[in-house]
């Protein structure tokens, strides 16, 4: 059973989604980032930077010592690989799901962070930055949605640890600032993800650790 260690945020979330999906049995253990739980030393063992969310697999395929992974999206990798899921059917898919994931990775989750921090955050407001990554977020989901167009889901086959990692992102849009009516591929594509068991059931989990009202995107 992985030992997921978690807190309600987009990233969080990216990693639910995938274990909901697989079906993988998992321990959920709760990070609270408001506490500052995700700098106490039994955590940096298991994630270096002091990031939520991490993973510790007891169960290494071979056997051996277990496995601690930190950072989102290497972790939706290395659960895509052990169950052989989400990832690709062949070689082109595989490599168009990774393109998207590292898009998300280093390109819409920092500036949607970004957005997310001026816009909410900051102790006094910046209209230069606020716009400045209010901007670049609607660029991003412009990518996205000449991305979908023709298309169920984001790269390859079917649904993908890609669209795992973007979906999250992309609930919080109104406090990034963006109307999903302007991005109509990437609203269908956003209802249809939000309509899957799994997504429904990942963000039960999500409101059984911090309830909606305490919920800071």
């Amino acid at each position: 059973m992985i030992d997921f260690y978690y807190w309600p945020t987009p990233n969080g979330h990216k990693i639910t989604l995938f274990l909901e999906e697989s079906g993988l049995p998992y321990r959920l253990r709760p990070i609270d980032i408001g506490k500052g739980e995700q700098f106490e030393p039994e955590f940096l063992k298991i994630s270096p930077n002091n990031r939520m969310p991490a993973i510790v697999d007891p169960e290494r395929e071979g056997g051996g010592a277990p496995v601690p992974v930190f950072e989102s999206g290497a972790i939706l990798l290395y659960l895509a690989e052990k169950t052989k899921k989400f990832l690709g059917p062949d070689l082109r898919g595989r490599v168009e799901t990774l393109e998207w994931l590292f898009w998300q990775v280093g390109g819409l989750g920092p500036m949607a962070g970004q957005n997310h921090h001026f816009s909410k955050y900051a102790p006094e407001p910046l209209p230069y930055a606020i716009e400045r990554y209010r901007r670049e977020t609607a660029r991003l989901y412009g990518v996205l949605d000449r991305r979908l167009e023709g298309r169920s889901f984001v790269a390859g086959a079917g649904y993908s640890i890609a669209d795992m990692a973007i979906y999250p992102w992309i609930v919080p849009h109104q406090d990034q600032g963006q109307d999903l009516a302007a991005f109509p591929n990437l609203g269908r594509w956003f209802e249809a993800v939000a309509a899957r068991p799994a997504t429904v059931r990942a963000y039960e989990v999500a409101a059984s650790v911090r309830p909606p009202a305490d919920a800071r995107g």
